[in-house]
């Protein structure tokens, strides 16, 4: 407004260039409306992806099988048991202890299934079979430590982190008769 004030000829000038300026970001605008338009369309489209996707998350949780404080596994529900005990394994954050008298290679596979920052540690009893299959057992995967029971213990325990599950059946027996009971 001062530059077309002003009769000098900078201010003439000025006031042309201020008008081109003007002219040309209008331009710019229009040419690139369509792409101001495409870019407001997909970033509309990814907030109703998240929202979908967000829910489906929901509706997983929902629908996904919650651990019981206690679960009782019928004679033949090895499948079932299996898959129980490996989701209590998975859910460790930090330890997985297993006290039972009766353990074999199995138990192996089952405490594999923990995350790679989660300690393992078997008490039992010894057993030379076992003892050559956790040996080998530690020298290609993760440890597994163990701790020899000082005497037979009739109870078997599941430790996840600080909760404690009394088994009602070794670990390797699941599915034959299996009790399991948050203590």
């Amino acid at each position: 407004m001062l530059s077309s004030v002003l009769g000098s000829e900078t201010a003439v000038a000025m006031n042309i260039r201020i008008m081109r300026a003007f002219t040309a970001s209008q331009q710019i605008m229009e040419s690139n409306a369509i792409l101001f338009k495409r870019v407001f369309h997909l970033e509309q489209h990814q907030q109703e992806t998240d929202e979908k996707i967000n829910y489906l998350i929901a509706k997983m949780d929902d629908i996904s099988p919650k651990l019981l404080s206690e679960q009782i596994f019928n004679t033949g529900c090895i499948w079932d048991a299996w898959a129980y005990i490996s989701d209590l394994v998975r859910s460790a954050k930090h330890r997985v202890v297993l006290i039972d008298n009766f353990v074999d290679d199995r138990v192996l596979s089952l405490l594999d299934k923990r995350a790679d920052h989660v300690e393992a540690q078997i008490h039992s009893r010894y057993y030379e079979s076992f003892q050559t299959d956790l040996k080998k057992h530690n020298e290609q995967y993760r440890e597994i430590d163990f701790l020899q029971l000082p005497h037979k213990n009739h109870d078997r325990f599941l430790i996840i982190d600080d909760d404690v599950y009394l088994l009602g059946a070794s670990v390797k027996d699941m599915g034959i008769s299996l009790r399991l009971t948050k203590v």
